[in-house]
Protein backbone atom coordinates (compact mmCIF):
# COMPACT_ATOMS: atom_id res chain seq x y z
CA UNK A 1 0.00 0.00 0.00
CA UNK A 2 2.73 2.46 0.97
CA UNK A 3 4.61 1.77 -2.27
CA UNK A 4 1.47 2.48 -4.26
CA UNK A 5 0.79 5.72 -2.38
CA UNK A 6 4.30 7.20 -2.07
CA UNK A 7 6.44 5.29 -4.58
CA UNK A 8 9.00 2.52 -4.20
CA UNK A 9 11.71 4.83 -2.81
CA UNK A 10 9.68 6.24 0.06
CA UNK A 11 11.79 4.48 2.70
CA UNK A 12 14.87 6.30 1.42
CA UNK A 13 13.24 9.71 1.04
CA UNK A 14 11.33 9.51 4.30
CA UNK A 15 7.76 8.75 5.31
CA UNK A 16 5.30 11.53 4.45
CA UNK A 17 3.16 13.04 7.17
CA UNK A 18 0.20 10.68 6.84
CA UNK A 19 -2.05 8.63 9.12
CA UNK A 20 -1.11 5.04 10.03
CA UNK A 21 -1.85 2.45 7.35
CA UNK A 22 -3.64 -0.80 8.21
CA UNK A 23 -5.40 -3.63 6.40
CA UNK A 24 -8.57 -5.20 7.74
CA UNK A 25 -10.49 -8.33 6.89
CA UNK A 26 -13.44 -10.38 8.03
CA UNK A 27 -12.33 -12.92 10.64
CA UNK A 28 -15.29 -14.90 11.92
CA UNK A 29 -18.04 -12.41 12.73
CA UNK A 30 -15.75 -9.44 13.29
CA UNK A 31 -13.60 -7.05 11.29
CA UNK A 32 -10.02 -7.33 12.48
CA UNK A 33 -6.66 -5.84 11.56
CA UNK A 34 -4.66 -8.23 9.37
CA UNK A 35 -1.62 -6.01 8.71
CA UNK A 36 -0.25 -2.77 10.18
CA UNK A 37 2.64 -0.44 9.44
CA UNK A 38 5.30 0.65 11.91
CA UNK A 39 3.47 3.88 12.80
CA UNK A 40 0.33 1.94 13.69
CA UNK A 41 2.41 -0.47 15.74
CA UNK A 42 3.99 2.46 17.56
CA UNK A 43 0.65 3.76 18.82
CA UNK A 44 -0.31 0.36 20.23
CA UNK A 45 -2.30 -1.25 17.43
CA UNK A 46 -1.79 -4.96 16.85
CA UNK A 47 -2.71 -7.61 14.31
CA UNK A 48 -5.95 -9.37 15.30
CA UNK A 49 -7.35 -6.26 16.99
CA UNK A 50 -10.91 -5.26 16.16
CA UNK A 51 -11.23 -2.51 13.56
CA UNK A 52 -13.74 -0.57 15.68
CA UNK A 53 -11.35 -0.57 18.63
CA UNK A 54 -8.48 0.55 16.39
CA UNK A 55 -10.56 3.45 15.02
CA UNK A 56 -11.38 4.47 18.58
CA UNK A 57 -7.64 4.77 19.28
CA UNK A 58 -6.87 6.56 16.01
CA UNK A 59 -9.95 7.80 14.11
CA UNK A 60 -8.01 8.88 11.02
CA UNK A 61 -6.64 5.42 10.25
CA UNK A 62 -6.00 4.75 6.56
CA UNK A 63 -7.80 1.41 6.21
CA UNK A 64 -7.67 -0.84 3.14
CA UNK A 65 -9.33 -4.18 2.50
CA UNK A 66 -7.04 -7.18 2.93
CA UNK A 67 -6.29 -8.96 -0.37
CA UNK A 68 -4.74 -12.39 0.16
CA UNK A 69 -4.38 -13.01 -3.59
CA UNK A 70 -2.46 -9.76 -4.07
CA UNK A 71 -0.20 -10.67 -1.14
CA UNK A 72 0.51 -14.02 -2.76
CA UNK A 73 1.30 -12.41 -6.10
CA UNK A 74 3.76 -10.08 -4.40
CA UNK A 75 5.41 -12.99 -2.60
CA UNK A 76 5.69 -14.92 -5.88
CA UNK A 77 7.25 -11.87 -7.56
CA UNK A 78 9.79 -11.55 -4.74
CA UNK A 79 10.60 -15.25 -5.06
CA UNK A 80 11.32 -14.69 -8.76
CA UNK A 81 13.52 -11.75 -7.85
CA UNK A 82 15.48 -13.87 -5.35
CA UNK A 83 16.53 -16.17 -8.20
CA UNK A 84 19.40 -13.73 -8.74
CA UNK A 85 20.98 -15.10 -5.55
CA UNK A 86 20.18 -18.80 -5.80
CA UNK A 87 17.95 -21.00 -7.95
CA UNK A 88 16.71 -22.81 -4.82
CA UNK A 89 13.95 -20.52 -3.55
CA UNK A 90 10.97 -21.87 -1.60
CA UNK A 91 7.85 -20.17 -0.27
CA UNK A 92 7.71 -20.14 3.52
CA UNK A 93 4.14 -19.61 4.58
CA UNK A 94 2.29 -16.44 3.59
CA UNK A 95 4.99 -13.94 4.47
CA UNK A 96 8.39 -15.53 4.02
CA UNK A 97 10.91 -16.96 1.59
CA UNK A 98 13.49 -19.64 2.21
CA UNK A 99 16.70 -19.58 0.16
CA UNK A 100 19.26 -22.37 0.03
CA UNK A 101 22.49 -20.43 -0.58
CA UNK A 102 24.89 -23.35 -0.28
CA UNK A 103 27.81 -22.60 -2.58
CA UNK A 104 26.40 -19.19 -3.62
CA UNK A 105 27.44 -16.77 -0.85
CA UNK A 106 31.03 -16.36 -2.05
CA UNK A 107 29.74 -14.84 -5.29
CA UNK A 108 28.50 -11.88 -3.27
CA UNK A 109 31.45 -11.48 -0.92
CA UNK A 110 30.32 -13.81 1.84
CA UNK A 111 27.15 -14.51 3.78
CA UNK A 112 27.00 -11.21 5.67
CA UNK A 113 27.50 -9.10 2.53
CA UNK A 114 24.99 -11.21 0.65
CA UNK A 115 22.35 -10.66 3.34
CA UNK A 116 23.12 -6.93 3.42
CA UNK A 117 22.69 -6.78 -0.35
CA UNK A 118 19.34 -8.60 -0.22
CA UNK A 119 17.90 -6.37 2.51
CA UNK A 120 19.26 -3.15 0.99
CA UNK A 121 17.76 -3.92 -2.41
CA UNK A 122 14.40 -4.80 -0.87
CA UNK A 123 14.44 -1.56 1.10
CA UNK A 124 15.16 0.39 -2.08
CA UNK A 125 12.00 -1.18 -3.50
CA UNK A 126 9.98 0.13 -0.54
CA UNK A 127 9.84 -3.15 1.39
CA UNK A 128 10.76 -3.65 5.03
CA UNK A 129 12.24 -7.14 5.19
CA UNK A 130 14.13 -9.08 7.84
CA UNK A 131 16.46 -11.97 7.25
CA UNK A 132 18.94 -14.34 8.82
CA UNK A 133 21.45 -16.94 7.67
CA UNK A 134 22.20 -20.14 9.56
CA UNK A 135 22.80 -23.83 8.97
CA UNK A 136 19.14 -24.79 9.54
CA UNK A 137 15.89 -23.49 8.11
CA UNK A 138 14.25 -23.50 11.56
CA UNK A 139 16.91 -21.29 13.14
CA UNK A 140 16.88 -18.86 10.20
CA UNK A 141 13.08 -18.59 10.52
CA UNK A 142 13.38 -17.93 14.25
CA UNK A 143 16.17 -15.34 14.00
CA UNK A 144 14.50 -13.38 11.21
CA UNK A 145 11.35 -12.94 13.31
CA UNK A 146 12.51 -12.98 16.94
CA UNK A 147 16.27 -12.54 17.02
CA UNK A 148 18.88 -9.80 16.66
CA UNK A 149 21.74 -11.91 15.29
CA UNK A 150 21.63 -12.18 11.50
CA UNK A 151 24.41 -14.64 10.61
CA UNK A 152 25.12 -17.68 12.80
CA UNK A 153 27.89 -20.21 12.28
CA UNK A 154 27.00 -23.87 12.56
CA UNK A 155 28.94 -24.29 15.81
CA UNK A 156 26.89 -21.50 17.43
CA UNK A 157 23.48 -22.90 16.53
CA UNK A 158 22.40 -23.94 20.03
CA UNK A 159 23.73 -20.76 21.64
CA UNK A 160 21.77 -18.57 19.21
CA UNK A 161 18.57 -20.56 19.73
CA UNK A 162 18.67 -20.74 23.53
CA UNK A 163 17.54 -17.18 24.29
CA UNK A 164 14.71 -17.08 21.74
CA UNK A 165 11.06 -17.43 22.82
CA UNK A 166 9.32 -20.77 22.33
CA UNK A 167 7.11 -19.15 19.69
CA UNK A 168 10.20 -19.12 17.46
CA UNK A 169 9.92 -22.91 17.06
CA UNK A 170 6.99 -22.58 14.62
CA UNK A 171 4.51 -24.24 17.00
CA UNK A 172 0.74 -23.82 17.15
CA UNK A 173 -0.52 -20.98 19.29
CA UNK A 174 -2.20 -23.32 21.78
CA UNK A 175 1.03 -25.28 22.27
CA UNK A 176 3.01 -22.06 22.79
CA UNK A 177 0.44 -20.82 25.33
CA UNK A 178 0.63 -24.14 27.20
CA UNK A 179 4.43 -24.01 27.36
CA UNK A 180 4.38 -20.44 28.67
CA UNK A 181 1.85 -21.36 31.38
CA UNK A 182 4.25 -24.06 32.52
CA UNK A 183 7.03 -21.47 32.79
CA UNK A 184 8.82 -22.68 29.64
CA UNK A 185 9.20 -19.33 27.92
CA UNK A 186 12.50 -19.71 26.09
CA UNK A 187 13.86 -22.43 23.86
CA UNK A 188 16.71 -22.96 26.30
CA UNK A 189 14.16 -24.08 28.89
CA UNK A 190 13.24 -27.03 26.63
CA UNK A 191 16.64 -28.28 25.49
CA UNK A 192 17.64 -30.07 28.69
CA UNK A 193 14.19 -31.31 29.73
CA UNK A 194 13.36 -35.04 29.56
CA UNK A 195 12.00 -35.63 26.09
CA UNK A 196 9.39 -38.31 26.77
CA UNK A 197 7.31 -36.30 29.31
CA UNK A 198 7.57 -33.22 27.11
CA UNK A 199 6.20 -35.13 24.11
CA UNK A 200 3.37 -36.68 26.16
CA UNK A 201 2.31 -33.31 27.55
CA UNK A 202 2.64 -31.09 24.47
CA UNK A 203 2.91 -33.46 21.51
CA UNK A 204 5.71 -34.74 19.30
CA UNK A 205 5.73 -31.54 17.22
CA UNK A 206 7.65 -29.74 19.98
CA UNK A 207 10.57 -32.17 19.79
CA UNK A 208 10.49 -32.25 15.99
CA UNK A 209 10.67 -28.46 15.65
CA UNK A 210 13.38 -28.27 18.29
CA UNK A 211 15.50 -30.91 16.58
CA UNK A 212 15.00 -29.25 13.18
CA UNK A 213 16.13 -25.89 14.51
CA UNK A 214 19.20 -27.49 16.14
CA UNK A 215 20.07 -29.45 13.01
CA UNK A 216 19.56 -32.85 14.58
CA UNK A 217 16.80 -33.71 12.11
CA UNK A 218 16.90 -32.75 8.45
CA UNK A 219 14.23 -30.48 7.02
CA UNK A 220 13.70 -30.75 3.26
CA UNK A 221 13.28 -27.60 1.20
CA UNK A 222 10.89 -27.69 -1.76
CA UNK A 223 11.99 -25.09 -4.32
CA UNK A 224 9.31 -23.44 -6.43
CA UNK A 225 11.12 -24.40 -9.63
CA UNK A 226 13.28 -27.31 -10.71
CA UNK A 227 17.00 -26.72 -10.69
CA UNK A 228 18.37 -25.91 -14.14
CA UNK A 229 20.72 -28.49 -15.63
CA UNK A 230 23.13 -25.81 -16.84
CA UNK A 231 23.13 -22.08 -16.24
CA UNK A 232 25.15 -19.06 -17.35
CA UNK A 233 24.56 -15.52 -16.06
CA UNK A 234 25.86 -12.00 -16.50
CA UNK A 235 25.80 -9.03 -14.10
CA UNK A 236 25.71 -5.81 -16.10
CA UNK A 237 27.53 -2.64 -15.12
CA UNK A 238 24.93 -0.55 -16.94
CA UNK A 239 21.31 -1.67 -17.43
CA UNK A 240 20.28 -2.46 -21.00
CA UNK A 241 16.94 -1.84 -22.70
CA UNK A 242 17.57 -2.38 -26.40
CA UNK A 243 16.30 -5.67 -27.83
CA UNK A 244 19.32 -6.15 -30.07
CA UNK A 245 21.60 -5.81 -27.05
CA UNK A 246 19.52 -8.42 -25.23
CA UNK A 247 19.83 -10.79 -28.17
CA UNK A 248 23.60 -10.26 -28.40
CA UNK A 249 23.86 -10.99 -24.71
CA UNK A 250 21.68 -14.12 -25.11
CA UNK A 251 23.99 -15.36 -27.86
CA UNK A 252 27.00 -14.76 -25.64
CA UNK A 253 25.39 -16.67 -22.79
CA UNK A 254 24.48 -19.50 -25.18
CA UNK A 255 28.14 -19.69 -26.17
CA UNK A 256 28.93 -20.15 -22.49
CA UNK A 257 26.49 -23.08 -22.31
CA UNK A 258 27.94 -24.87 -25.32
CA UNK A 259 31.07 -26.35 -23.60
CA UNK A 260 28.93 -27.76 -20.80
CA UNK A 261 26.53 -29.36 -23.26
CA UNK A 262 29.39 -30.80 -25.28
CA UNK A 263 30.96 -32.27 -22.14
CA UNK A 264 27.67 -34.01 -21.38
CA UNK A 265 27.23 -35.16 -24.97
CA UNK A 266 23.85 -33.45 -24.99
CA UNK A 267 21.94 -30.64 -26.63
CA UNK A 268 19.35 -28.37 -25.08
CA UNK A 269 15.65 -29.01 -25.72
CA UNK A 270 14.22 -26.27 -23.47
CA UNK A 271 15.96 -22.96 -22.75
CA UNK A 272 14.91 -20.25 -20.30
CA UNK A 273 16.08 -16.63 -20.48
CA UNK A 274 15.63 -14.63 -17.26
CA UNK A 275 15.74 -10.82 -17.43
CA UNK A 276 15.97 -9.06 -14.06
CA UNK A 277 14.71 -5.49 -14.30
CA UNK A 278 16.19 -2.72 -12.15
CA UNK A 279 12.99 -2.30 -10.14
CA UNK A 280 12.88 -6.01 -9.23
CA UNK A 281 10.50 -7.40 -11.84
CA UNK A 282 11.64 -10.61 -13.55
CA UNK A 283 10.73 -11.80 -17.04
CA UNK A 284 11.02 -15.50 -17.89
CA UNK A 285 11.12 -16.38 -21.58
CA UNK A 286 11.21 -20.05 -22.61
CA UNK A 287 11.88 -21.52 -26.02
CA UNK A 288 11.74 -25.21 -26.91
CA UNK A 289 13.42 -27.02 -29.76
CA UNK A 290 12.36 -29.96 -31.89
CA UNK A 291 15.87 -31.45 -31.77
CA UNK A 292 18.81 -31.13 -29.34
CA UNK A 293 20.55 -27.81 -29.91
CA UNK A 294 23.94 -26.33 -28.99
CA UNK A 295 24.62 -23.66 -31.58
CA UNK A 296 24.57 -20.15 -30.00
CA UNK A 297 23.42 -18.39 -33.17
CA UNK A 298 20.49 -20.78 -33.49
CA UNK A 299 19.46 -20.21 -29.88
CA UNK A 300 19.69 -16.44 -30.37
CA UNK A 301 17.55 -16.74 -33.54
CA UNK A 302 14.82 -18.51 -31.57
CA UNK A 303 14.84 -15.76 -28.96
CA UNK A 304 14.66 -13.16 -31.69
CA UNK A 305 11.40 -14.73 -32.86
CA UNK A 306 10.15 -15.01 -29.29
CA UNK A 307 10.92 -11.39 -28.44
CA UNK A 308 9.14 -10.22 -31.59
CA UNK A 309 5.93 -11.56 -30.06
CA UNK A 310 6.67 -10.68 -26.42
CA UNK A 311 7.77 -7.10 -27.14
CA UNK A 312 4.38 -5.60 -26.29
CA UNK A 313 4.15 -7.44 -22.96
CA UNK A 314 7.76 -6.90 -21.88
CA UNK A 315 8.36 -3.39 -20.60
CA UNK A 316 12.08 -2.83 -20.11
CA UNK A 317 11.45 0.11 -17.75
CA UNK A 318 14.78 1.52 -16.64
CA UNK A 319 16.55 -1.52 -18.05
CA UNK A 320 17.74 -4.99 -17.13
CA UNK A 321 20.71 -5.30 -14.78
CA UNK A 322 21.09 -9.06 -14.60
CA UNK A 323 20.54 -11.77 -17.22
CA UNK A 324 20.64 -15.56 -16.95
CA UNK A 325 20.23 -18.35 -19.51
CA UNK A 326 19.21 -21.80 -18.25
CA UNK A 327 18.97 -25.22 -19.85
CA UNK A 328 15.82 -26.75 -18.35
CA UNK A 329 15.76 -29.92 -20.46
CA UNK A 330 18.35 -31.66 -22.60
CA UNK A 331 18.76 -34.76 -24.73
CA UNK A 332 21.57 -36.87 -26.11
CA UNK A 333 23.27 -35.17 -29.06
CA UNK A 334 24.08 -37.87 -31.57
CA UNK A 335 27.25 -37.71 -33.63
CA UNK A 336 26.58 -36.53 -37.13
CA UNK A 337 23.54 -34.46 -36.12
CA UNK A 338 23.56 -31.34 -38.35
CA UNK A 339 24.73 -28.09 -36.79
CA UNK A 340 22.18 -25.38 -37.61
CA UNK A 341 23.19 -21.81 -38.38
CA UNK A 342 26.92 -22.23 -38.01
CA UNK A 343 29.32 -19.47 -38.97
CA UNK A 344 29.85 -20.96 -42.44
CA UNK A 345 26.33 -22.10 -43.29
CA UNK A 346 23.02 -20.54 -44.06
CA UNK A 347 19.83 -21.48 -42.21
CA UNK A 348 18.60 -24.97 -43.03
CA UNK A 349 15.13 -25.63 -44.38
CA UNK A 350 14.80 -28.73 -42.22
CA UNK A 351 11.67 -29.70 -40.34
CA UNK A 352 13.21 -29.05 -36.88
CA UNK A 353 14.32 -25.62 -38.10
CA UNK A 354 10.78 -24.77 -39.22
CA UNK A 355 9.22 -26.13 -36.01
CA UNK A 356 11.59 -24.17 -33.78
CA UNK A 357 11.04 -20.83 -35.52
CA UNK A 358 7.25 -21.14 -35.68
CA UNK A 359 6.99 -22.38 -32.10
CA UNK A 360 9.23 -19.59 -30.83
CA UNK A 361 6.99 -16.98 -32.45
CA UNK A 362 3.54 -18.48 -31.85
CA UNK A 363 4.12 -20.65 -28.79
CA UNK A 364 5.01 -24.31 -28.21
CA UNK A 365 1.45 -25.52 -28.66
CA UNK A 366 0.78 -23.93 -32.04
CA UNK A 367 1.82 -26.99 -34.05
CA UNK A 368 0.27 -30.34 -33.24
CA UNK A 369 0.52 -33.77 -34.77
CA UNK A 370 -2.04 -36.60 -34.52
CA UNK A 371 -0.71 -39.70 -32.80
CA UNK A 372 -2.07 -43.13 -32.02
CA UNK A 373 -2.54 -43.86 -28.35
CA UNK A 374 -2.46 -47.15 -26.48
CA UNK A 375 -6.20 -47.75 -26.53
CA UNK A 376 -8.57 -49.70 -28.77
CA UNK A 377 -11.58 -47.63 -27.72
CA UNK A 378 -12.10 -45.07 -30.54
CA UNK A 379 -12.62 -42.04 -28.30
CA UNK A 380 -9.23 -42.66 -26.70
CA UNK A 381 -7.32 -44.24 -29.57
CA UNK A 382 -5.83 -41.01 -30.93
CA UNK A 383 -4.90 -37.52 -29.86
CA UNK A 384 -2.90 -34.44 -30.76
CA UNK A 385 0.43 -33.63 -29.14
CA UNK A 386 2.81 -30.74 -29.56
CA UNK A 387 5.02 -31.20 -32.60
CA UNK A 388 7.96 -29.81 -30.63
CA UNK A 389 7.71 -32.66 -28.15
CA UNK A 390 6.89 -35.33 -30.72
CA UNK A 391 9.58 -34.84 -33.34
CA UNK A 392 12.99 -35.94 -32.02
CA UNK A 393 14.89 -35.65 -35.28
CA UNK A 394 14.25 -35.21 -38.96
CA UNK A 395 12.49 -38.22 -40.41
CA UNK A 396 11.89 -39.96 -37.08
CA UNK A 397 9.22 -42.66 -37.46
CA UNK A 398 5.91 -42.56 -35.63
CA UNK A 399 5.12 -45.89 -34.03
CA UNK A 400 1.42 -46.74 -34.19
CA UNK A 401 -0.29 -49.82 -32.79
CA UNK A 402 -1.66 -52.27 -35.38
CA UNK A 403 -5.39 -51.76 -35.92
CA UNK A 404 -7.94 -52.44 -38.62
CA UNK A 405 -8.80 -49.67 -41.05
CA UNK A 406 -10.00 -46.53 -39.34
CA UNK A 407 -11.80 -43.51 -40.88
CA UNK A 408 -9.91 -40.37 -41.75
CA UNK A 409 -12.35 -38.26 -39.77
CA UNK A 410 -13.74 -39.21 -36.38
CA UNK A 411 -16.70 -37.23 -35.08
CA UNK A 412 -16.03 -35.44 -31.81
CA UNK A 413 -19.12 -37.17 -30.45
CA UNK A 414 -20.88 -40.17 -31.93
CA UNK A 415 -24.24 -39.19 -33.44
CA UNK A 416 -27.35 -41.41 -33.35
CA UNK A 417 -28.64 -42.90 -36.61
CA UNK A 418 -31.79 -44.82 -37.53
CA UNK A 419 -30.93 -48.20 -39.09
CA UNK A 420 -32.86 -50.88 -40.96
CA UNK A 421 -31.19 -54.31 -40.98
CA UNK A 422 -32.23 -57.54 -42.67
CA UNK A 423 -31.59 -59.54 -39.50
CA UNK A 424 -31.30 -58.09 -35.97
CA UNK A 425 -27.59 -58.80 -35.53
CA UNK A 426 -26.63 -58.22 -39.18
CA UNK A 427 -25.17 -55.21 -41.00
CA UNK A 428 -27.38 -52.20 -41.85
CA UNK A 429 -29.33 -52.30 -45.11
CA UNK A 430 -30.05 -48.58 -44.91
CA UNK A 431 -29.69 -45.81 -42.36
CA UNK A 432 -30.87 -42.25 -41.78
CA UNK A 433 -28.34 -39.71 -40.51
CA UNK A 434 -28.93 -35.97 -40.20
CA UNK A 435 -32.35 -36.38 -41.84
CA UNK A 436 -30.85 -37.98 -44.98
CA UNK A 437 -31.60 -41.58 -45.92
CA UNK A 438 -28.62 -43.67 -47.20
CA UNK A 439 -28.99 -47.04 -48.95
CA UNK A 440 -26.12 -49.40 -48.10
CA UNK A 441 -24.63 -51.26 -51.08
CA UNK A 442 -21.56 -52.74 -49.37
CA UNK A 443 -20.61 -53.46 -45.78
CA UNK A 444 -17.80 -55.06 -43.79
CA UNK A 445 -18.00 -56.27 -40.23
CA UNK A 446 -18.78 -56.60 -37.53
CA UNK A 447 -15.62 -55.67 -35.63
CA UNK A 448 -16.49 -56.14 -31.99
CA UNK A 449 -14.90 -53.80 -29.43
CA UNK A 450 -15.29 -54.37 -25.72
CA UNK A 451 -15.07 -51.42 -23.31
CA UNK A 452 -11.96 -50.84 -21.24
CA UNK A 453 -13.35 -52.01 -17.93
CA UNK A 454 -10.65 -50.24 -15.92
CA UNK A 455 -11.79 -46.87 -17.33
CA UNK A 456 -15.41 -47.28 -18.38
CA UNK A 457 -18.57 -47.41 -16.33
CA UNK A 458 -19.72 -50.92 -15.49
CA UNK A 459 -22.89 -50.44 -17.58
CA UNK A 460 -21.00 -49.59 -20.79
CA UNK A 461 -21.92 -52.09 -23.52
CA UNK A 462 -19.87 -53.72 -26.26
CA UNK A 463 -19.93 -52.28 -29.75
CA UNK A 464 -20.19 -53.96 -33.17
CA UNK A 465 -18.58 -51.72 -35.82
CA UNK A 466 -19.44 -51.85 -39.55
CA UNK A 467 -17.70 -50.18 -42.47
CA UNK A 468 -20.50 -49.38 -44.92
CA UNK A 469 -20.72 -47.75 -48.36
CA UNK A 470 -23.86 -46.06 -49.67
CA UNK A 471 -25.13 -45.82 -53.25
CA UNK A 472 -23.24 -42.54 -53.78
CA UNK A 473 -19.91 -44.18 -52.96
CA UNK A 474 -19.53 -42.52 -49.52
CA UNK A 475 -18.11 -44.74 -46.76
CA UNK A 476 -19.02 -44.52 -43.10
CA UNK A 477 -18.08 -46.14 -39.78
CA UNK A 478 -21.20 -47.14 -37.86
CA UNK A 479 -21.58 -49.16 -34.70
CA UNK A 480 -24.32 -50.91 -32.78
CA UNK A 481 -24.24 -50.34 -29.01
CA UNK A 482 -25.31 -53.47 -27.17
CA UNK A 483 -25.66 -57.10 -28.21
CA UNK A 484 -28.87 -59.07 -28.71
CA UNK A 485 -27.29 -62.21 -27.29
CA UNK A 486 -26.43 -60.30 -24.11
CA UNK A 487 -30.08 -59.38 -23.53
CA UNK A 488 -30.25 -56.01 -25.28
CA UNK A 489 -33.80 -55.61 -26.62
CA UNK A 490 -33.25 -52.47 -28.70
CA UNK A 491 -29.56 -51.67 -29.24
CA UNK A 492 -28.80 -48.17 -30.45
CA UNK A 493 -26.94 -47.30 -33.68
CA UNK A 494 -24.42 -44.46 -33.94
CA UNK A 495 -22.24 -42.76 -36.53
CA UNK A 496 -18.59 -42.72 -35.41
CA UNK A 497 -16.63 -41.50 -38.45
CA UNK A 498 -16.33 -40.90 -42.19
CA UNK A 499 -13.78 -42.45 -44.53
CA UNK A 500 -12.07 -40.47 -47.30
Amino acid sequence: MARGKWGASWRSTGRPDAPPIVCSGQVGNARQLTAIDTLAEGIGLRIGQGLAEARAIRPDLDVSEADAEADQRLLDALANWCDRYTPLVALDGRDGLLLDITGCAHLFGGEAKMLDDVLARLRSMGLDAKGAISSTAGLSWALSRFGAVRVVEQRDTQAALTSLPVASLRLDGEVVAGLVRMGLKQVGDLIDLPRAPLARRFGAAVLLRLDQALGRVGEPISPRRSLAMLSVERHLVEPIRDRDMILDLAEGLAAGLKPGLEARGEGGRLFELLLFRVDGRVFRIEVGTAAPLREPKRIAALYRERLEVAADDMDAGFGFEFVRLNVLASEAFRDGMPQLLTEQSAPNDSLPDFIDLVSARLGPGCLKVPVSLASHWPERASGAVSLTDHVQSVGSPVDAPARLERPLRLLSRAEPVTVLAEIPHGPPASFQWRRIRHRVVRSEGPERLTPEWWLEDANTSERDYFRVEDAEGRRYWIYRQGLYERGATDPGWFMQGIFA
